[in-house]
């Protein structure tokens, strides 16, 4: 089982906990809508917990920017930052606090609906090397979400 994945044709990205290999998320099932859109799927599991979102809509609009780029700043700061940063769409959230030992906590919070009698959201930690395994996981959501 490895920590990182990403398959042969860039068809899903895997995130597995560097202390939990059983906790991970899996962004698969990729749709380019057109050169500025692409929409996937995401799914996230801890122990006795497994969520699922059919379709999770990134855009070069988005106000949160490239979540290319948001990786590839975490990877080339890997000496460390304070505090917390993070990504967010309407639907999934990343978040990044930099730990002792060179670590990176991505906190991946989905959230499903906008009325409050059938939303949902939950909340997966995984934890990676900073540096090289977080240039591996730019790299892997850059070929996962072309742009252009």
């Amino acid at each position: 089982m490895s920590l990182f994945e990403v398959s042969a044709e860039s068809s899903e990205v895997v995130v597995r906990s560097a202390t939990t290999p059983s906790t991970y998320v899996r962004l698969f099932d990729r749709v380019r809508v057109d050169e500025y859109e692409t929409t996937f799927t995401v799914e996230a599991a801890a122990d006795g917990l497994r969520a699922r979102l059919d379709a999770v809509n990134v855009s070069l609009w988005d106000r949160s920017g490239d979540l290319t780029g948001f990786l590839e700043g975490l990877a080339k700061d890997f000496r460390g930052w304070e505090g917390e940063r993070s990504w967010v769409t309407n639907q999934l959230v990343l978040t990044a606090t930099f730990h002792s030992g060179g670590h990176v906590r991505l906190g991946w919070g989905l959230r499903f609906g906008s009325l409050a009698e059938d939303s949902w959201e939950c909340s997966v930690t995984t934890t990676l090397e900073a540096g090289e395994h977080m240039s591996r996981l730019a790299s892997g959501v850059r070929s996962f979400l072309p742009r252009g």
